[in-house]
């Protein structure tokens, strides 16, 4: 049996009440995987891969990862206007394979998604390739196996990718973000898949980040609903200036959105060895960004021969042509994690523009 939402479209439509508060949605003969995946097809639900039945005891089993009422209503995710309860959350982590450690994490992130400042029914709707960026933080990345060192941004690691695919899966489920429907996405993007990582708090040579976004707890998501990583590749710098002009030279594109929307946030995750060059030399997160709003600029007349649609600051749109202007608004737009393993190679994720990001405490 499959299960989701009572009284909405899609996992969990009326009649017949069930347990943790849902409705059921549709039977399955048996748990086989092609059985199940043909069933959600037939139904327009799922991400096109294959999924775990979401039977009545692993969700039970998954349920045990918190300590709350399942019918327990955490947000209302946009556009459609879906009720993510507990135990909505805790069917679609089944559905991806998750373990119950990792439903605080899920719970934390959609109550992130629903934050108006991160506007998800302009995420969900827009033609642009956004994905939220889940980053996970402190114990519950320790804990819940999340990897934050060699290849986090890619596969291998169960806590990453089934964490953020059923984040994924919640968007289709419970918000509606259907693509061709409701996600009006042009071309997608493979971060719509699953698009989970964590902070490599080992590495970090600052604070937490959570830490700098005066989130206190020991455990914390952040969402940053942008696009797939941007590589940033420096083998030889010893000095921060050097190789922060070369992540300047990245964000410094009118390709991407924040060149015609300014009040959105940027995301560098630099790789540990990066930010040791960084941090021997006194510099710290502020700096990094002190020095890209600063170098990464472009010509307003070359903004403006690209764009005829702005949504700019008002200072800069009062700028002279041939003043050079940031790609964000202000440096506190620019958001430093440190990610990954060994080498030289960090990355950049621009936002979409009208969407800010969210931190928020993981809870038990």
């Amino acid at each position: 049996m499959t299960r989701g939402e009572s009284g909405r479209d899609g996992p969990g439509a009326e009649p017949d009440r069930v347990p943790f508060g849902f409705t059921s949605a549709c039977e399955i003969a048996d748990e086989d995987p092609e059985t199940l995946l043909s069933a959600f097809a037939e139904r327009g639900w799922g991400d096109g891969l294959p999924l775990v039945a979401p039977t009545p005891e692993r969700v039970e089993a998954m349920l045990a990862g918190v300590d709350a009422d399942p019918d327990e209503v955490v947000a209302v995710l946009a556009p459609r206007g879906g009720e993510a309860s507990i135990g909505v959350i805790a069917v679609n982590a089944v559905l991806a394979g998750c373990e119950p450690r990792h439903l605080p994490v899920l719970v934390a992130a959609v109550r992130a998604l629903a934050r108006p400042e991160l506007n998800l029914a302009g995420v969900n709707a827009t033609t642009h390739p956004v994905a939220p960026l889940l980053v996970v933080h402190g114990r519950a990345a320790r804990e819940g196996g999340y990897n934050a060192g060699a290849g986090a941004l890619g596969p291998g690691n169960r806590a990453n990718a089934t964490t953020g695919r059923a984040l994924r899966l919640i968007l289709l489920h419970v918000a509606g973000a259907v693509p061709g429907v409701s996600d009006a996405s042009t071309q997608g993007s493979p971060a719509k898949y699953a698009y989970c990582t964590a902070e490599n708090a080992a590495a970090t040579p600052w604070p937490a980040f959570a830490v700098r976004r005066g989130v206190g707890a020991d455990s914390a998501v952040t969402v940053h609903c942008g696009e797939a990583p941007h590589n940033v590749h420096d083998m030889e710098s010893t000095e921060p200036a050097r190789l922060l002009d070369k992540v300047a030279s990245t964000l410094a594109s009118t390709g991407h959105n924040q060149a015609c929307i300014s009040s959105g946030d940027l995301v560098v995750l630099l790789c540990p060895e990066h930010a040791a060059t960084v941090a021997a030399a006194g510099w710290g997160p502020d700096d990094v960004a002190a020095r890209l709003f600063q170098r990464a600029r472009l010509p307003a007349g070359e903004l403006r021969r690209a764009f005829d649609l702005r949504a700019w600051a008002p200072w800069m749109e009062a700028a002279d042509d041939d003043e050079l202007l940031p790609i964000v608004e202000h440096p506190d737009h620019i958001h430093v994690i440190v990610v990954g393993g060994p080498g030289k190679h960090s990355s950049v994720v621009p936002s979409w523009g009208m969407t800010r990001l969210v931190t928020e405490p993981v809870e038990g």
